[in-house]
């Protein structure tokens, strides 16, 4: 079931595009300006572990796939170049040439390498400063199911018809902040399989 990109993710398709976001600084400046907004390399250096000359090419070489452009148009000072993420998210299939299934297998270890600190970090940073509110409704669950394939799409394309409204929403009441929601739908393998 695809009922489109309801969340306003750049689709990747290229496997070249795949390789050259699987790159850990990449991967970093780019969650980066998707979750701050605009910002110059010498901005996004220190929080991506690069020089701000390395941090410019590896934005150059984002922006040479679609990745990212200049945040303002007909800016004539190369040195305060600002930078945007061109979608709030990014989403890529996994192709089925040899070619594409590593270029997607690549950009997915690179993320989930990306992702595996983050309960950690929460769990030592963030969680115990929480509301009470907050810490009641944090957390994590691990779900098994059994669904054939055609159903994990349904599943997948609720879970976004739930989401999207507040992915997309431009102005954020009062009281809220961001929250990371993790989603990982993780096939097993095949029953009589030795994985």
């Amino acid at each position: 079931m695809d009922s489109g990109n309801r969340l306003g993710d750049i689709e990747i398709t290229d496997p070249k595009a795949m390789r050259a976001l699987a790159h850990p600084v990449r991967l970093a400046i780019l969650e980066r300006l998707q979750r701050y907004g605009p910002a110059t390399a010498s901005q996004l250096s220190p929080h991506v572990g690069a020089t701000p000359s390395v941090a410019s090419w590896h934005l150059r070489h984002l922006a040479g796939f679609g990745l990212v452009r200049d945040a303002l148009e007909g800016g004539t000072d190369r040195r305060a170049r600002r930078w945007e993420a061109v979608a709030r998210g990014f989403r890529f299939d996994v192709p089925e040439d040899e070619d594409g299934t590593s270029a997607a297998r690549a950009l997915s270890w690179e993320m989930f390498a990306r992702a595996a600190e983050l309960p950690e970090r929460w769990a030592t940073e963030i969680e115990p400063g929480l509301e009470p509110a907050w810490r009641r409704l944090s957390g994590l669950a691990n779900t098994r199911v059994v669904v054939t394939a055609e159903e994990l799409a349904v599943i997948e394309d609720a879970i976004e018809a739930v989401i999207a409204p507040y992915v997309m929403r431009e102005e954020r009441p009062e009281d809220s902040r961001g929250v990371r929601l993790l989603r990982y739908m993780l096939p097993e393998a095949a029953e009589g399989s030795d994985a």
